[in-house]
């Protein structure tokens, strides 16, 4: 079993769920409070990566962080290496393909919460940003775990985004998917069913704690 591509692939997803819970959380109030009537165009970006083919997403994200790209361009004269085919760059292209795996959660879970409670929040003075922290969050906190988990599993089985644009370096870019990949290569089925367990053992916890959640299943155990 490869340890070090494990550390690198929770590394990534913790990381990218990190990321995305920060990033996410703006994108899904705009999209849940916004009154801008071609909004739903942003809506259709945001959920791209639920439909295209993970080779396809990760060639373009490829050649727009490439050494030609502007992006790619700034980031090599800042940092000095390119940005493909580094931590980095793979970072960038989970939180990508990841997002509307935590946008969409959080913003069903926003949409849940009472207008009306909203609304009296500002009347009374209430700024707005106060108002998302201390009224809209804590009542949106199960959606917002829901994203966040949710974001970190589909991270744990990235292949042809990794593939595409971290390659396949050892301790750097060599996810356990990867490894997995290399292994059936290598006729080492018994390596490839071990580390292939482990991850679904992972995804099948994280995502049992997902539903236990939202069923609040702690409810009926006997209090003490």
């Amino acid at each position: 079993m490869n340890w070090t591509a494990i550390w690198v692939t929770f590394k990534l997803a913790s990381l990218t769920a990190g990321v995305l819970l920060v990033v996410g959380l703006p994108i899904a109030y705009w999209l849940t409070f916004s009154k801008w009537r071609w909004k739903f165009i942003v809506e259709s970006v945001v959920a791209l990566p639920l439909v295209l083919p993970p080779t396809v997403l990760g060639f373009y994200i490829l050649v727009a962080i490439g050494p030609h790209s502007p992006v790619g361009r700034f980031y090599s004269d800042v940092v000095g290496h390119p940005l493909p085919f580094t931590f980095e760059g793979l970072l960038l292209a989970s939180i990508l393909y990841s997002l509307p795996f935590a946008v969409q959660p959080f913003a069903a879970a926003f949409e849940q919460v009472d207008r009306r409670l909203i609304e009296a929040s500002w009347t009374l003075g209430v700024s707005k940003v106060a108002t998302f922290f201390k009224l809209i969050v804590p009542l949106s906190m199960a959606g917002l775990v829901t994203g966040a988990v949710l974001s970190f599993a589909h991270t744990l089985g990235e292949f042809g985004v990794v593939l595409m644009v971290g390659g396949n370096i050892e301790g750097e870019t060599r996810t356990v998917s990867i490894d997995i990949y290399d292994e059936v290569q290598a006729l080492n089925y018994a390596g490839a069913a071990k580390t292939a367990l482990l991850l679904l053992a992972v995804s099948y916890g994280v995502l049992l704690l997902v539903y236990a959640m939202n069923r609040k299943v702690w409810a009926v155990w006997p209090q003490k």
